[in-house]
């Protein structure tokens, strides 16, 4: 099988699950399940980031100075796309124990559906790009990259059914919608393959914006919901599952090194 179809199976396959998953922990176990997956995917995020992402953008040839300058300008950057409202990570939801405003999520849907939509499918396709920049990398590459967007579009896509149902969308129609613009995903996977596999050179600065993504999501949105809350009784399970995140990306590097 070809590398694009291995890219776009990966990015169909992480699309339908994750939006899947969403929609059936917002009808029916909305709480607990998400603060955990928000825990785990952090830890999944960071590890891919720092163990996988960087090395091989390393590897590729890139000075470690212009390193450190284009993770930066990365993280930058996608803090300047949040605060354009170009992306956004949302996971808060109504009736959780997060300590904000009750109302809060019928505050941000007052923005509308149409712009949380439009805002996903600019982020679903750059997480098409990140696959497949990971995926011209080798295959094991790929799989992790794959693992790791799953992790956090799952807790993502909770946060967007919850905002899409307080903006006065139905069930259905906030999946259909959510998954429309999910599919964004395939057509960056797409492009970014043949920009990648055309412009060889650019493949270590596109890992190296894939692990500015994965670093920025993990300490600006997942890991400052943790910090939320103060008691230890709270904060240790918490910490456990940051780990647990890290050691399943372990995991599965060595699960996928051994074959």
């Amino acid at each position: 099988m070809s590398t694009l179809a291995w890219i776009v199976i990966a990015n169909v396959v992480s699309t339908v699950i994750s939006i899947a998953l969403a929609a059936w922990l917002s009808f029916r176990y909305l709480s607990t399940l998400v603060d955990r997956l928000v825990c785990v995917s952090a830890g999944l995020l960071l590890a891919v980031a720092f163990t996988r992402l960087l090395p091989e953008a390393l590897e590729g040839g890139i000075d470690a100075v212009r390193l450190g300058w284009v993770l930066l300008a990365g993280i930058l950057g996608f803090f300047l796309l949040e605060k354009l409202a170009l992306i956004h990570h949302t996971h808060h939801h109504e009736g959780d124990e997060h300590h904000h405003d009750h109302g809060h999520d019928a505050e941000e849907a007052r923005r509308g559906g149409i712009p949380i939509l439009v805002g996903d499918a600019f982020h679903n396709f750059a997480d098409g790009v990140v696959i497949a920049a990971a995926f011209l990398v080798d295959w094991r590459a790929g799989v992790l990259a794959t693992a790791a967007v799953m992790a956090h579009e799952i807790p993502h896509e909770v946060g967007d059914f919850m905002i899409l149902l307080n903006a006065g969308y139905t069930k259905r129609r906030a999946f259909v919608f959510n998954l429309l613009s999910g599919s964004s995903a395939v057509a960056g996977g797409v492009v970014g393959y043949f920009v990648l596999d055309a412009m060889e050179g650019l493949l270590p600065y596109a890992l190296l914006l894939a692990a500015s993504s994965f670093i920025y999501i993990a300490l600006s949105d997942l890991l400052p919901e943790m910090m939320r809350r103060s008691r230890l009784a709270e904060s240790l399970p918490q910490v456990g599952l940051v780990l647990a995140g890290v050691a399943m990306a372990a995991l599965i590097s060595a699960a996928m090194h051994a074959h």
